[in-house]
């Protein structure tokens, strides 16, 4: 993902060595969302801008803590996971909501603070992959009880398929190379779940696009990691 700029005039955030109270956090003063290379990131990322920063603002004001979000992201998603069990999908969906907003604002809560570390980042990554697992595993579950057996088989392979994006990243990273791009990536998989969830008879379309389109991010991300690597200016690690 691209870099932050460290200046506290162009983020908004506290710069150290000032004496007294910090500031009050104020809409206008919190950063913009960071860019995402996915499709609908860009649209999302205007869409929202300001709404991302009053919420951004609240969260510092109130001293919200990037780990309390990061714990909230998981236990929303077992939530939603075990209402789509129930058969509860509106109830789901909303719960889906509120951990993916939460998975957004425990990065960038973080980088206002910074606290960013390593091992945050590598613990978010991870329960993320946990997220997706409960989804869609809770998702797969429920559609193969009902018999509804095409369309289990399209959440299993959506599973899969979101741990392989994730996976040919953490692969091409440890190899040197830095690995953002693709056209499917987690906010459109939370944005057509939202979607299946929410409108009747939408499922099944939705998860042949999930299937389809992660599926091509995968091919993406394979040919981006196998041409940088065999190019002799790509990064080894240190």
């Amino acid at each position: 993902m691209p870099d932050e700029p460290s200046d506290p005039r162009t983020t908004g955030a506290p710069s150290g060595g000032t004496e007294g109270p910090p500031p009050v956090p104020r809409v206008r003063d919190m950063p913009q969302p960071r860019e995402n290379e996915s499709v609908s990131g860009p649209l999302v990322g205007r869409v929202f801008r300001w709404p991302y920063r009053a919420i951004l603002a609240g969260l510092l004001r109130i001293g919200v803590r990037p780990w309390h979000l990061t714990v909230a992201s998981v236990v929303f998603s077992i939530g939603a996971g075990w209402s789509i069990i129930a058969g509860a999908w509106v109830v789901g969906g909303v719960l889906v909501l509120f951990s993916g907003l939460c998975d957004v604002f425990d990065g960038s809560v973080a980088r206002y603070r910074g606290e960013q570390r390593r091992s945050g980042a590598f613990l978010d990554s991870v329960l993320d992959r946990v997220s997706d697992m409960v989804l869609f595993g809770s998702l797969f579950w429920a559609l193969s009880g009902d018999g509804e057996t095409l369309q289990a088989a399209l959440a299993l392979a959506t599973l899969v398929i979101s741990v392989l994006v994730s996976h040919l990243r953490a692969e091409a990273e440890a190899a040197g190379v830095q690995l953002t791009e693709g056209v499917f990536q987690r906010l459109e998989r939370v944005l057509a779940l939202l979607v299946g969830l929410w409108v009747p008879g939408a499922m099944l379309p939705v998860l042949v696009v999930l299937t389809a389109l992660g599926g091509l991010t995968v091919l993406q991300r394979l040919w981006s990691a196998l041409t940088r690597l065999g190019s002799p200016r790509t990064e080894t690690p240190r």
